[in-house]
Order: structure tokens, then C-alpha cells, then sequence
């Protein structure tokens, strides 16, 4: 079993050619904050419920981890990527998103202001062994949150939040967008070709050459 003290020891030995290995390790309800854990192999790690608030994991594969409940409020996972991650109710607000390759499921947690902009979160068709793997944002709450130039094609966002969001140039083409906030957001130039738009709310949104080729429902 480690603890914070001995995780603190591995980081301060690790370097790029000798990461921290911290494969497979139970790290369940730990307080990490503001930890740096760019020399640190997380591969498979269970972290559900462990506070990485203000921590570091810029640059790192995340891929199979366990993250349920984490909080990762003011953490930067810019550049990071976190395929086949259940991440419910984890905690990203204000987290530094940007580069990022997610797809994971993200329903019920908190995004807010986060910066996910240049995110890579959507769909890559050509790559698709175990059939369609998506990104779900069901009831996830992305006020206020940076998704510029975003790709989030073919996400699984019913009922998010995504009032006050800026989102221009973001692509979210065939994605669900059901019962989705987007009041006072900006989706200028963004594209929603193909989108499923059944009872969004665009109130006072700004729309400026935003893509609406193809909707499906009405909002």
C-alpha cells in the first residue's frame, strides 16, 4: 500500500527514462494535490475518489485507469490522453484541458470553466477495433467552459451544460445534444451538422455562421 509520503519519494526519484512506477496501483481515496506527476507511469491505476486537485499529469497516458469521483479541479491534463476511463461525477473545473484525447465517460461530472480548447475528444472512424467508442458528457456541466476549435463529433451530450461556454470553431457534428443548455454560449462558426438537437436551448446564444446542415429534432 502507498501512501502520500511514499509516492512523494518515487516522484522526487523519477526522471523521463526512470518514471515513478505507479502501473496498476491501488491509489484509492488518497489526498495527491499538487503533485508532479509527469515522471510518473500512471498506467491502470485505480484512482477513484483521490484528490489530484493542482496537480500536474501533463503529457501522460491515462489510458485504463480507474477515476470515478477523482477530483481533478485546477489540475493540468494538457496534451494527456484517457481512453476506456470511467470517469463519473469526477470533478475537472477549471482544469487545463487543452490537446487533450479523451474518450471516457465523463456523465454527471463538473467541467465547469475548464479550458478544452484544441481538445481531441471526438470520434476517430478509422480507428474503431471495438466498435464505436465515443466520449459521454450526458448531464455534465460545461458552463463557462473554453471548448474553441474543440472536436467532440459524435459525443454523448444530453443535458449538459453548456451555458456561458465558448465554443467557436468547435465541432460537434452528429454529436446528441438533446435537452442540452446552450444559453449564452457562443457557437460561432462551430459546426453541428448532423446533430441531434431535441429541446436545446439556444437562448441569446451567438450564432454567427454556425453549421446547421442536416439537424436532427428541433430545438
Amino acid at each position: 500500500d502507498l501512501d502520500r509520503a511514499a509516492i512523494e519519494q518515487l516522484l522526487a526519484a523519477a526522471n523521463k527514462t526512470h518514471p515513478a512506477d505507479l502501473r496498476r496501483k491501488d491509489l484509492t481515496d488518497l489526498d495527491l494535490s499538487g503533485l508532479d506527476f509527469r515522471n510518473a507511469d500512471l498506467w491502470g491505476a485505480d484512482l477513484r475518489r483521490s484528490n489530484l486537485s493542482n496537480s500536474n499529469l501533463s503529457g501522460l497516458n491515462l489510458d485504463l485507469t480507474v477515476m470515478s469521483k477523482i477530483n481533478l479541479s485546477g489540475a493540468d491534463l494538457s496534451n494527456a490522453s484517457i481512453f476506456g476511463v470511467h470517469m463519473g461525477g469526477a470533478n475537472l473545473s477549471h482544469a487545463n484541458l487543452t490537446g487533450s484525447r479523451f474518450i471516457a465517460n465523463l456523465d454527471r461530472a463538473n467541467l465547469s470553466h475548464a479550458n478544452l480548447s484544441n481538445a481531441d475528444w471526438g470520434v476517430d472512424m478509422k480507428d474503431q477495433p471495438m466498435g464505436l467508442m465515443r466520449v459521454s458528457l450526458n448531464n455534465a456541466n460545461l458552463s463557462g467552459a473554453n471548448l474553441t476549435n474543440a472536436n467532440l463529433n459524435k459525443a454523448l451530450m444530453r443535458m449538459a451544460n453548456l451555458s456561458g461556454a465558448n465554443l467557436k470553431g468547435a465541432i460537434l457534428y452528429d454529436a446528441d445534444l438533446s435537452k442540452a443548455n446552450f444559453s449564452e454560449a457562443d457557437l460561432t462558426g462551430a459546426d453541428l451538422s448532423g446533430a441531434h438537437l431535441k429541446d436545446a436551448d439556444f437562448t441569446n446564444s451567438a450564432l454567427t455562421d454556425t453549421k446547421f446542415t442536416g439537424v436532427k429534432d428541433k430545438a
